[in-house]
């Protein structure tokens, strides 16, 4: 380790490297974003939560976007807005967001989703607004979930946006049913392995599409030139019958444990389901819904939010886990500061302490594979090597800089 931070940092969801080691750094638990040097000592708080700081802090989703030099955006889901920060820490000035219903995909940084500049453009993860419908008794019928999602970009001035391409998500099944006292029940269904793709924008603008059906990079380029990597080298592991059904009994165990442990984690949920139906939580909802009534509430009287059960996790029949173990969970794709892709593949057989990462070059070709400590997490990357790690509590973190080499 090179460095390490001292001061109490909250959650830091993203980073930004600045030349001379300094850092920016998005603590989302405090709500703001603070400069550090290079030892991470902290030199200015840029933006937070301080009644009259012109620099505000929302109070919704939030993220460090590199932009153009060494400059940063500061994109803010909950008022639009996009702060562009210079390499001091100032706010040189505020841009909108090019689209509103795309606000809080660019600003979902640090959580797999999140958006990069790139000549003129900001790309991102598309998501889709579903269309919810109400029957004449006024329970939801949820829509059918995409297993696809599209990545867009768009460019900053004109506000034009076109399709780069697509990548295959983790797929949720939902069902709502309403009982005869008009309580309703939620019940999602997941798949814990599923087969999905994933993404990264390289510096110079290539947008690598990790494919986890045979582990190939589609590659297009700033200049929109499409290329296909061929297939890389993976320890495929086949899942018979037994290994699925033993798969699945284990995730239902986990889930039946950590409802027991914390039942008012299934609260939240509902409430913020009722409140994204129109109840009076007053949470913002985290997907875009779009309702229409089949039939109106007798004499036009407003509709009530029904009451809502805590949501029921349930794990999908063992014949729909994949013959073959993917090599990637969803959200574990990043690229480096020197135009490689990082990938956190999924062990096969028994490895060293750690997670273990899969380093591909902008051909395509895995050039080193790389153990990182256990209890931390890869938070970002600067030039020559160097990685930005985070080790966590349930209440802080702690930023170490380390180099590959």
């Amino acid at each position: 380790m090179k460095a390490v931070s001292k001061d109490s940092l909250g959650t830091v969801n993203n980073i930004r490297a600045l030349p001379g080691g300094k850092l920016l750094v998005n603590d989302i638990t405090a709500k703001r974003v603070l400069l550090l040097d290079s030892t991470f000592a902290v030199l200015k708080v840029v933006a937070d939560t301080t009644p009259g700081n012109p620099n505000a802090y929302g109070g919704g989703l939030a993220s460090l976007i590199a932009f153009r030099g060494d400059s940063t955006l500061f994109v803010d889901a909950q008022s639009l807005s996009m702060l562009v920060i210079d390499a001091n820490g100032e706010v040189q000035r505020v841009m909108s967001v090019p689209r509103a219903q795309d606000a809080m995909m660019l600003a979902a940084g640090g959580m797999g989703a999140g958006a990069y500049y790139s000549e003129g453009h900001l790309v991102y993860r598309g998501m889709p607004g579903m269309r919810m419908q109400m029957s004449s008794t006024g329970t939801p019928q949820m829509p059918t979930m995409a297993d696809t999602m599209a990545i867009t970009r768009v460019n900053l001035q004109t506000r034009v946006v076109d399709t780069l391409g697509f990548v295959k998500i983790p797929k949720t099944n939902t069902s709502i049913n309403r009982t005869d006292d008009g309580k309703m029940n939620i019940s999602i269904e997941v798949n814990p392995l599923p087969t999905i793709d994933d993404w990264a924008v390289l510096p110079n603008g290539t947008v690598g599409f990790l494919r986890g059906r045979d582990y190939h990079v589609d590659w297009v380029d700033a200049n929109g030139t499409r290329r296909e990597s061929p297939k890389m080298a993976f320890d495929w592991k086949r899942m018979t019958d037994e290994d699925k059904t033993k798969l699945v009994d284990s995730v239902k165990t986990i889930l039946d444990k950590q409802a027991a442990a914390n039942p008012s984690q299934g609260a939240a949920m509902a409430s913020a389901f009722g409140a994204a139906m129109g109840g009076a939580g007053g949470a913002r909802p985290q997907v875009v819904m779009r309702f229409e009534a089949s039939a109106g509430p007798a004499g036009g009287a407003p509709a009530r939010a029904p009451q809502i059960s805590a949501p029921k996790i349930n794990v999908v029949s063992a014949s729909e886990i994949p013959d073959y173990q993917p090599p990637f969970f969803a959200n574990n794709t990043r690229a480096d500061a020197d135009g490689n892709i990082w990938v956190l593949t999924i062990a096969t057989k028994p490895q060293p302490a750690g997670s273990v990462y899969d380093v591909i070059n902008s051909q395509g070709v895995v050039t080193e594979r790389v153990l990182i400590p256990e209890g931390r997490t890869i938070l970002g990357f600067g030039p020559g090597g160097v990685v930005y790690l985070a080790q966590r509590t349930p209440t802080s973190t702690v930023i170490e800089r380390a180099t590959v080499r």
